[in-house]
């Protein structure tokens, strides 16, 4: 009795304590169908010869091994079916990842390209900027010698303008025969 009052105690408890929706590993309970009752309970009448309760009994442990050697049969061939079930999904969580990671591959090789793509952009931009200013340093030197060309010129000519007026055409000769007669006396010329 104590143990009929503890089991529905324990179940009382499990139906309380349970939540409203069934969990998932509990849902077998609700789902479960049950075999039907086996023949061989409540099958047997005793006989009343020896030999003939042997010969029922045999007929009743053969017939007992092929309905077990059929349910075990049944239960190998759901067990193959559960693992094909399971190698199946298996199989395409596997297909599912392979495929998320050529698509991330993909992606992530196109998103290369596009950052070489800018970069290569960005390096002709900067070369043609280079480019540009090393041809306006190019041109300011070239002005730069122009115009000292061209002040070196103008002070030539200053120069030559100021030589000429110093010494007379005829003395011309006169002078640059003492000057290469004596070059002291040409330093002196030349001090202002």
């Amino acid at each position: 009795m104590a143990t009929v009052s503890r089991s529905i105690r324990r179940n009382l408890t499990r139906s309380f304590s349970s939540t409203a929706a069934p969990v998932a590993r509990n849902n077998h309970q609700q789902n479960h169908q049950f075999s039907e009752p086996n023949s061989f309970i409540g099958s047997w009448d005793a006989p009343k010869n020896p030999k003939e309760a042997e010969k029922k009994l045999a007929q009743l442990r053969r017939d007992y091994a092929k309905q077990v050697k059929e349910m075990r049969k049944g239960y190998i061939e759901e067990m193959e079916l559960m693992r094909l079930e399971k190698q199946r999904k298996d199989e395409a969580k596997k297909e599912a990842v392979r495929l998320a990671n050529e698509e991330r591959k993909k992606l992530k090789a196109e998103a290369a390209k596009v950052k070489a793509e800018e970069r290569k952009v960005a390096e002709e931009e900067f070369r043609k900027t280079l480019m540009k200013e090393k041809a306006e340093k190019l041109e300011n030197w070239r002005m730069k010698e122009k115009s000292m060309e061209e002040e070196k010129k103008v002070k030539r000519e200053l120069l030559h303008k100021q030589s000429s007026l110093w010494i007379d055409d005829g003395e011309l000769a006169k002078k640059t025969l003492e000057a290469m007669v004596d070059a002291k006396s040409l330093e002196d010329l030349w001090k202002p």
